[in-house]
């Protein structure tokens, strides 16, 4: 069948108990005898609206080093706008199967917007519990409405969601950069200024009889220079710190903030982007709303020459990002 949706997979398993072979990850990725069970260190919670710079800019740098995540508290987008961009989402992944593929990514597409399942499809690859809308947000030019599903509040509170976000960015990017000992202004430059790309992903992760045995989404980091995620209530998202994998705890209306590829390689490594997955829940959908910043496809990044130096050798190769994507996304060497 041409639409093979996890959504309607996990319709028909739940008559059965089991699920199809080829969501059965290996046992050493099986959340069932990976997840740390004992008393784990929180991902730290920042409040971004503390009136100390400094001692603002120490926490996330330190966070940023340690962690590769933090989230963040009083950030400026109102919890009203998280409730609806989370309804808007939630009644998408809730339409006719043959509304939604009015949204579907075309199968010769090379760019990953639009509505589908796996990015890949590798037969040696095992697939994730997850159905998936990828579609721009910001800046104007590159929005391809296309991809955003037609019901009206749909796109109203997604452009007010882009608004605020926008603020919270360049709050991060410059403290981001303070924290490295730059100006406040230099990585958000480097990572591409105004023309960084603002790529929405709604995650919808459905309900599970076996979420013992596969994951939502598999281990990795982001692709983006920074990833800004609005969960939904049920756990799912765990962090590989210190050899084992810990939950992320849910705080309301909190968003959490991964560093990615693009910010460990513009420091030369001295933010970590955070290795972590998803696991999927029995009786309930998981769903998430990451947002990645990600730089325009031709501009080219690498190591910040003021992380250079003969002691500290450039640890990345300086590369086109759309370079860089096409490596990651097909998993080959970068």
């Amino acid at each position: 069948m041409e639409f093979d949706r996890v959504q309607t997979i996990a319709s028909l398993s739940f008559d059965k108990e089991a699920i199809p072979e080829e969501f059965i990850m290996p046992e050493k990725e099986q959340p069932a005898t990976t997840t740390f069970r004992g008393v784990a260190p929180e991902i730290p919670a920042i409040d971004l609206s503390e009136p100390d710079q400094e001692k603002l800019v120490g926490l996330i740098a330190d966070a940023s080093k340690e962690w590769g995540i933090f989230q963040v508290i009083n950030h400026g987008i109102p919890s009203d706008l998280i409730a609806e961009l989370q309804g808007v989402g939630k009644r998408f992944f809730e339409l006719p199967q043959e509304e939604k593929e009015v949204c579907a990514r075309p199968r010769d597409s090379e760019s990953i917007e639009g509505y589908g399942s796996k990015l890949l499809n590798d037969p040696q690859e095992k697939k994730t519990w997850v159905d998936h809308l990828f579609h721009r947000i910001w800046p104007p030019p590159s929005i391809n409405y296309q991809f955003w599903p037609e019901n009206p509040p749909y796109r109203e509170v997604n452009k007010e969601y882009a608004k605020y976000t926008r603020n919270v960015v360049d709050k991060l990017f410059t403290t981001l950069s303070l924290g490295l000992g730059l100006e406040g202004h230099v990585l958000k430059e480097a990572a591409g200024g105004e023309q960084i790309e603002y790529m929405l992903k709604i995650n919808y992760y459905p309900p599970c009889p076996r979420p013992d045995l596969t994951l939502g989404v598999e281990a990795h980091t982001d692709l983006s220079a920074i990833t800004i995620l609005v969960p939904n209530e049920v756990p799912g998202l765990q962090i590989f710190k210190d050899d084992h994998w810990i939950e992320a705890k849910y705080i309301p209306d909190a968003l959490i903030i991964h560093i990615g590829d693009q910010i460990e390689i513009l420091s030369n490594g001295k933010y970590k982007a955070v290795l972590h997955r998803t696991t999927v829940a029995k009786d309930r959908a998981r769903m998430s709303w990451p947002v990645f910043l990600e730089p325009p496809g031709e501009l080219v990044v690498g190591p910040l020459p003021q992380f250079i130096n003969k002691d500290n050798p450039t640890k990345f190769k300086t590369k086109k990002f759309k370079d860089y994507m096409y490596c990651k996304l097909n998993k080959l060497p970068q």
